[in-house]
């Protein structure tokens, strides 16, 4: 699609291979960065969003069940920082518990999307995913006027 870079955060290796294989299939030929934990999410978000170059993702795929802090503190710890708070970030989870949609969406997610257990349906998501993230969105300037 463009250099817009996906910042996928999910610590299950096979979701991981079914997120890549999806956007293989789908032409999205991004960069994607992948985090396996909320900490070293964090951590790498803070270190881009000081840049000089604003290299910040365009879209966050964000699973809810991570290692040493889950997707829901580092969303709120996202939306707690200026330089980070605009970024987009769509849940992207197994999980179908009422309460965990309802945090996300009060915690600021931009969407919320269940992971489908079948392939094709996983391809529709990613192929609606890219073309409105990534071509139809239009983001907010970035800080410091770098887009």
């Amino acid at each position: 699609m463009n250099n817009k870079s996906i910042l996928l955060i999910e610590d299950n290796p096979e979701d991981v291979k079914l997120t890549k294989r999806a956007l293989r299939q789908n032409n999205i030929g991004n960069e994607l960065v992948v985090l396996t934990d909320g900490v070293d999410a964090l951590e790498y978000l803070i270190k881009a969003g000081g840049t000089v170059a604003g290299n910040l993702p365009s879209v966050i795929l964000l699973d809810l069940k991570l290692p040493r802090m889950d997707g829901l503190e580092l969303l709120k710890e996202i939306r707690a920082r200026a330089t980070l708070k605009r970024l987009p970030v769509v849940i992207l989870t197994s999980s179908k518990e009422e309460q965990d949609i309802l945090k996300s969406y009060d915690l600021g997610a931009n969407s919320y999307i269940r992971k489908p257990v079948d392939f094709e349906q996983f391809i529709a998501a990613v192929h609606c995913l890219g073309l409105y993230w990534l071509l139809l969105n239009e983001p907010p300037p970035r800080p410091g006027g770098a887009s």
